[in-house]
């Protein structure tokens, strides 16, 4: 079947273009940054949600209707970092996750405004410099269930979601980021394959709703040191689990530092027909869960990536700042990216 025309080819086009030239950098962490300005339960709640009848501490996704001015300036400091590309604050804008603060309601319109956010970031620093493009990447995050798993280690074949109520949330997250102007969209922190299934499930009905088609990245997750996503797959059964969706591009996050996560990455770089991406954590977690890798140690193993290119676009994630990406900017300047055996891909 011939596939959907792109929602816009010449955005598409100079996407492409600037892959095909250099490595693309990818934002930081956007929870890290929330956290360095240690917002309270009054900073979360805003004066929208000041009656909120549960508390919504910890909800960053929020922010985006509370603190909008917040999330801005993080994008614009991504932005002055250097980044190609910024990822919008909806990572659990889903109803599924917004249902633990009684927001369910609202996922659509944090995934519309989150987008509209980058969008207005983006296009100021674009226009200061019309030859170098910066592309919005729309995010849906996990949920904080799991498709595959049983949460309960009593009843292994128990299971508190199925595949249609990912698929419906992951639906309307998404209709809310194509209407707030993304360029691209994001599948990512893939811990289970059944997941990203029904979210690569849930982009292409509303494709097929919209008669167009946006670029589609997937990252998933290597949980430890096994080499394996937590529902258990190699980097390249991953891959091939996905592959179906046709995606632009694949690659891993979170869990892992640069150095935990090279093998891998490399694994998925034998195998992949399309881009392959990797924005890892800056190192891994300390004994009080904080990132404590440098932005030159950070940056000193990506130069390996870049080296050996086998990657297209990488960031970061948890603990990055950015410095980090400043740094990682400065190492990949120059390098040659992957070549993308798949054009059909492209």
């Amino acid at each position: 079947m011939k596939p959907l025309p792109w929602n816009n080819p010449d955005r598409v086009e100079m996407l492409t273009h600037a892959l095909d030239e250099r490595i693309l950098l990818l934002d930081g962490a956007m929870g890290t940054m929330i956290q360095a300005h240690k917002p309270d339960e009054a900073t979360y709640r805003g004066r929208r949600f000041a009656d909120h009848g549960c508390d919504v501490k910890g909800n960053n996704e929020l922010l985006t209707l509370s603190q909008p001015d917040m999330i801005f300036d993080i994008h614009r400091a991504f932005l002055e970092a250097g980044c190609d590309l910024v990822e919008t604050n909806t990572f659990s804008a889903n109803r599924i996750s917004q249902a633990d603060y009684d927001m369910a309601e609202l996922s659509e319109e944090m995934n519309r405004e989150a987008a509209r956010l980058a969008r207005r970031a983006a296009d100021q620093f674009e226009q200061q410099d019309p030859s170098r493009p910066r592309f919005v990447v729309g995010v849906l995050g996990p949920t904080n269930r799991t498709a595959s798993i049983s949460p309960d280690v009593s009843n292994p074949g128990f299971r508190n979601i199925d595949f249609d109520q990912l698929a419906d949330a992951y639906a309307e997250a998404t209709r809310g980021l194509i209407a707030g102007g993304i360029d691209l969209i994001m599948i990512e922190t893939g811990f289970d394959t059944l997941n990203c299934k029904a979210a690569g499930f849930a982009v292409e009905e509303v494709f097929a709703e919209q008669g167009k088609r946006w670029p589609l990245l997937i990252s998933g997750t290597i949980t430890d040191a096994s080499g394996r996503t937590l529902s258990g797959q190699t980097p390249e059964a991953f891959y091939y689990s996905v592959s179906h969706l046709q995606p632009f591009g694949v690659g891993f996050n979170c869990a892992l530092g640069a150095d935990q996560l090279e093998a891998h990455v490399k694994a998925l770089a034998r195998v992949a027909e399309c881009r392959v991406t990797a924005h890892p954590n800056a190192g891994l977690p300390n004994e009080f869960g904080e990132y404590d890798e440098t932005p030159k140690e950070m940056a000193t193993t990506l130069k390996r990536y870049a080296e050996e290119s086998i990657v297209n676009i990488v960031g970061g994630c948890c603990g990055t700042t950015p410095e980090h990406l400043a740094a990682i900017g400065q190492v990949i300047a120059g390098a040659r990216p992957r070549t993308v055996r798949n054009r059909q891909a492209a």
